[in-house]
């Protein structure tokens, strides 16, 4: 008899595939540094689907998908049978009926991106991805150059530096981006996550 764990599994579907170019290797090779349970993998044209059970990997995931802005992204949690196939899109259980119903309201959705689960927090870390996702798309590509580097581990100081601008202007670059509210955005997507999902996970394949 099969038992069952809860993890995440996420459904990203591409926006205006029809009119545009294939994002999809793009962005298998964005999210390949991630630790996923089952990688990311095409399932049908332009959607893609991977299973992550670590709170941390989720929030980092969310976020690059959040970035991007280019996926109708669906987020279920809940359980999946196991043991788990080898191929992410090959799973059963609720947590894939729930990534398929939250990728189908994605597409009228704020910021295009929902979290389906009967755990109570699924709606909380929706709305912490939307308000995290409010702060993104604000950022100019001079507020991108800072984050990222500042995710890097610079200070001000040095990132002023690499930059050839002050360190004050580095500061009003920083609180402009939104830069600790992003943080803080996904400190709480974290926190949340690791409430819903199965205790035993371990944040990569077991």
């Amino acid at each position: 008899m099969s038992r069952t764990t809860s993890v995440a599994v996420l459904t990203v579907d591409q926006r205006g595939s029809r009119s545009g170019p294939d994002r999809v290797p793009a962005l298998l090779d964005t999210l390949a540094g991630h630790r996923l349970l089952r990688p990311f993998e095409r399932t049908a044209g332009d959607e893609l689907q991977g299973v992550v059970n670590d709170a941390a990997t989720l929030a980092s995931v969310a976020g690059a998908l959040l970035r991007a802005e280019a996926w109708y992204v669906g987020i279920g949690i809940g359980p999946v049978e196991e043991p788990l196939p080898a191929s992410a899109r090959a799973g059963r259980g609720a947590a894939y009926l729930h990534a398929r119903d939250a990728v189908t309201a994605a597409k009228n959705s704020p910021w295009n991106l929902r979290v389906v689960g009967e755990h109570p927090d699924a709606r909380s870390l929706e709305t912490t991805l939307w308000l995290w996702a409010a702060v993104l798309a604000r950022r100019t590509a001079r507020g991108w150059e800072v984050a990222d580097l500042v995710a890097e581990g610079l200070t001000y100081e040095e990132v002023g530096r690499r930059l050839g601008i002050s360190q004050s202007a580095v500061s009003q670059r920083a609180q402009a981006a939104g830069i600790v509210e992003a943080r803080r955005a996904q400190e709480l997507a974290t926190t949340l996550a690791a409430g819903m999902l199965d205790a035993r996970s371990g944040g990569g394949d077991r």
